[in-house]
């Protein structure tokens, strides 16, 4: 068993020497598997925020999803061990090691460490050419420098709320403590924010979908010139509601506001509607105007070629219940 160090703080020597192994390595004889080294075992917690491992069996695990078809092939093992590590690591599997339930705890005992190590590790496997093919960033960290994207939206009190049920029946399975259980679904929350608020970016071309804004200069601190947020609610969707990019509008901060609290809708067709006291006050004040007027606004949503259209009982939801909650009587 590697050193504990190995998995809280990984030297990029030692990440680059343990790639070049995973490299090297070939099919084990008679089905047998070396021992998970610390990057292995910290790429699969990684991916255990993108995939529920519990929905697959062992005739099942062939058709695992991204990215644990890709972590088998790197790491010479099958999908139903990538799987079965994740279920260590989360505590769901009953006869897993305790080694992996601590290294859970450690690594998401303080925030960001995580995030951090998973781009070290990304960056070493770079270095020792394990490329973007063989290696995908699935968490989508490596152009932000391990920043989390799209965490305003997530408000902590709801984050805490919606993940307490969760936490204990989890704790019950694992035997976990909850506070630890309730720090790997925040974890798994946040992160999942993140890849989601990435998808949308990218299939709103970077761009804002009320005015069109775009900010390619300003480096990281730029980024917060544009926001991914969901048209239905966090709080309000189901798991797999906050991880659909067909929920989500890129928007500059005005017009991200103006969505959120019902000053503007957008209809099925993707025309965009204002508030009739919106319309009216832009008549009046130039500053509501450049804000409310056309332009900035544009009569629809604008999206590049070949982008997935925002899903229509998404925009519904919010027109029945945010956008009409905030008429005027």
């Amino acid at each position: 068993m590697a050193d504990a160090a190995e998995y809280l703080e990984p030297s990029p020597q030692s990440a680059r020497q343990q790639w070049k192994a995973i490299a090297h390595r070939s099919d084990a004889p008679s089905g047998r598997q070396v021992v998970f080294s610390p990057v292995e075992t910290i790429m699969c917690l990684a991916a255990g925020f993108l995939v529920d491992h519990s929905k697959f069996g062992s005739s099942s695990a062939p058709r695992a999803p991204f990215p644990v078809p890709q972590l088998a092939a790197l790491f010479h093992r099958p999908n139903s061990s990538i799987l079965a590590k994740m279920a260590n690591l989360d505590g769901s599997r009953s006869h897993g090691g305790r080694h992996d339930l601590d290294v859970t705890r450690h690594l998401l005992g303080t925030p960001g460490l995580l995030a951090h190590i998973y781009c070290r590790l990304l960056d070493a496997a770079r270095d020792v050419g394990i490329g973007p093919e063989e290696l995908p960033d699935f968490l989508g960290l490596e152009a932000t420098a391990g920043d989390l994207l799209g965490q305003d939206e997530l408000d902590h009190n709801e984050v805490e709320t919606s993940v307490q049920e969760q936490s204990r029946s989890l704790a019950t399975v694992s035997g976990l403590e909850s506070r630890v259980t309730e720090q790997l679904l925040v974890a798994k929350a946040r992160v999942g924010q993140h890849v989601f608020a990435g998808a949308v970016l990218r299939n709103h071309g970077h761009r804002c979908g009320f005015c069109g804004l775009a900010v390619t200069a300003g480096g990281v601190r730029a980024r917060r010139m544009l926001v991914a947020s969901h048209i239905k609610p966090w709080r309000a969707s189901t798991t797999e509601e906050r991880l659909d990019p067909a929920n989500g509008l890129a928007a500059c901060p005005t017009h991200d506001v103006a969505f959120d609290t019902g000053l503007i809708t957008v209809n099925g067709g993707l025309r965009i509607h204002v508030k009739p006291e919106q319309v009216h006050a832009a008549r009046q004040d130039p500053a509501v105007a450049a804000v409310f007027g056309r332009p900035p606004l544009r009569d629809r949503i604008v999206l590049p070629p070949g982008a997935t259209l925002p899903g229509g009982a998404y925009l519904q939801w919010h027109h029945q219940n945010i956008y009409r909650a905030e008429l005027s009587p």
